[in-house]
């Protein structure tokens, strides 16, 4: 009977301290506070965005699609990005028509009077 009450007392030490193992490292089963509502896991570079961080951008679904808060931000991102591009070329085929004093050739040939 003792050996019996012995192998008992082993395997609930055991039990305890492998309880307690997980316990501390898996933490005490605590529920995390809800996600704030405008966390995203939506990611675009502050500059530059190129095609390949468009291909990469994925939106949270909601119950009726994805998060238009998300989408809308995407756009909107990106409508920056695509002014501000075109301001640089604006620019610049500005500067090209001040210093040559003629219009930029478009793929090698100049505007003539037809093409107006």
């Amino acid at each position: 009977m003792l050996i019996i009450g012995l192998y008992v007392l082993g395997v609930a030490v055991v039990v305890a301290l492998l309880f307690a193992l997980v316990w501390f490292v898996f933490g005490r089963g605590e529920d995390l506070p809800p996600v704030d509502g405008q966390t995203t896991l939506t990611r675009l570079p502050r500059a530059g965005i190129g095609g390949d961080d468009v291909r990469r951008l994925v939106f949270a679904q909601s119950f009726r699609g994805y998060k238009a808060v998300e989408v809308d931000w995407a756009l909107e991102k990106l409508a920056r990005e695509i002014d501000e591009l075109r301001g640089v070329v604006h620019d610049l085929q500005e500067r090209d028509v001040a210093d040559t004093g003629e219009m930029p050739t478009v793929r090698g040939r100049s505007r003539g009077a037809d093409d107006r």
